[in-house]
C-alpha cells in the first residue's frame, strides 16, 4: 500500500470517487447526534449557564495553559515529518507556524487532511515543496497522531478496561484484549523497523519510514499532545465534580479519537456524546459546561488567532510581490 494512498483517497472523496470514508463519517455523526438528542432531552439550560459562571477562573487559566502547551507540541509534527522526508532546509519557525495554522484551522473546520493539507501546500510551496512532498508530510503527521494516541489509549485501556466500557459498550476483558493487541502491533512495528530502513510506496510516492528510535520519538510527540489536552479537560471537569483522573483521560482519548474519525468540525457531536456516555457519574450540566469551555479554548480561540495570522501572512506576501513587481 502506498504511503500517500490515504491522502489520495481523501482528495478523491471530494470528487465523489471514494465513499467509504464519507459513509463512516456520516455514520459516526448521525449516531452521535441521535445519542446527544436522547442524552440532552432533560438538560436544564439554566444549570449549564450556572455551571459556566461557577467555573473558577483559575481552572480556566490552567486549562488554557495546558492547551497552549498541547499546541506547542503540535509544532513538532511538521518539523518531524519534514526532516523524515529529507526537507532539512525548512527552519523550525516556518514548520511551527505552518503546523499551528494547519491544525488550528483544520481541527475547527473538520477534514483535517484536506484543510490542513491546503494550508501546508500554500506555505511550503514557497520553500520548494511539491504537492507530493506535502502529501508525504500530511501522511507522516497523521501517522504520528494515530501512533501516539493508539499507544496512550492502549496503555490506558489495558490498565483500566472498565473506563472504556461505557463508551465502547464492550466487556472489560474484550477492551483489555483489544488494548493489548494494539500495543503488541505497535511493538511488532518497532521490531520490523530495526533491521534496516523500511520504504513504502513507489516512485515519487515512496517514503522511507522513520527508524525505530525515531518512531519512539514520533509516539512521544503524539502521546504528549493528547495527554496535555486530556489534562486540560480533567482540570475543567474536576472544577465541578470529583472524577478519577485516569478514567477521565481514557474516556477523553476515546472521545477525541471518535471526534477526529468523524471529520466533523471540532469533532462536534461525537466527542460530546462519548464524554457524556463515558462519564455518567458526572452531572450532565457541569460536564456540558466543561465541554463548552474546552471547545472555546481548544477550537474557537486558536481558530480565530490562526485566521488572523493567515490573513496577515497573505497580506504581507501580496505586498512583497507588488513591491518586487
Amino acid at each position: 500500500m502506498q504511503a500517500a494512498q490515504p491522502i489520495a483517497r481523501a482528495v478523491r472523496s471530494i470528487c465523489g470517487r471514494d465513499t467509504a470514508g464519507v459513509v463512516l463519517s456520516v455514520a459516526i455523526i448521525a449516531t452521535a447526534c441521535f445519542i446527544l438528542f436522547e442524552l440532552l432531552r432533560d438538560v436544564d439550560v439554566g444549570k449549564v449557564r450556572a455551571a459556566l459562571q461557577a467555573t473558577p477562573a483559575r481552572a480556566i487559566v490552567v486549562a488554557g495553559l495546558l492547551i497552549a502547551a498541547s499546541y506547542v507540541t503540535l509544532t513538532f509534527y511538521d518539523i518531524f515529518a519534514l526532516r523524515a522526508i529529507g526537507q532539512t532546509h525548512i527552519p523550525y519557525r516556518v514548520a511551527a507556524f505552518t503546523g499551528l495554522l494547519a491544525y488550528a484551522i483544520g481541527h475547527s473546520l473538520g477534514a483535517t487532511v484536506l484543510t490542513g493539507g491546503a494550508i501546508r501546500f500554500r506555505i511550503y510551496r514557497a520553500w520548494g515543496l511539491t504537492l507530493v512532498d506535502v502529501a508525504k508530510v500530511a501522511f507522516l503527521t497523521g501517522f504520528t497522531f494515530w501512533l501516539g494516541n493508539a499507544f496512550v489509549l492502549g496503555v490506558g485501556v489495558a490498565c483500566i478496561p472498565d473506563a472504556a466500557g461505557s463508551v465502547s459498550q464492550l466487556p472489560p476483558w474484550l477492551n483489555r484484549a483489544i488494548a493489548l493487541t494494539t500495543l503488541a502491533l505497535i511493538a511488532c512495528y518497532l521490531i520490523w523497523l530495526i533491521p534496516r530502513p523500511r520504504t513504502i510506496g513507489r516512485d515519487d510516492w515512496a517514503i522511507t519510514l522513520p527508524s525505530a528510535p525515531l518512531t519512539l520519538v514520533q509516539i512521544g510527540i503524539g502521546a504528549t499532545d493528547m495527554a496535555l489536552a486530556a489534562l486540560a479537560m480533567n482540570v475543567l471537569v474536576s472544577a465541578h465534580a470529583s472524577v478519577d483522573a485516569a478514567t477521565l483521560m481514557v474516556t477523553f482519548v476515546m472521545a477525541a479519537l471518535l471526534g477526529f474519525a468523524s471529520h466533523a468540525p471540532g469533532g462536534l457531536g461525537a466527542l460530546d456524546a462519548a464524554m457524556l456516555i463515558g462519564l455518567k457519574q458526572v452531572e450532565k450540566e457541569p460536564l456540558l459546561a466543561a465541554l463548552v469551555i474546552y471547545r472555546a479554548l481548544y477550537f474557537v480561540l486558536p481558530f480565530c488567532v490562526a485566521i488572523v495570522a493567515l490573513a496577515l501572512r497573505e497580506l504581507w506576501t501580496t505586498m512583497k510581490a507588488l513591491l518586487h513587481s
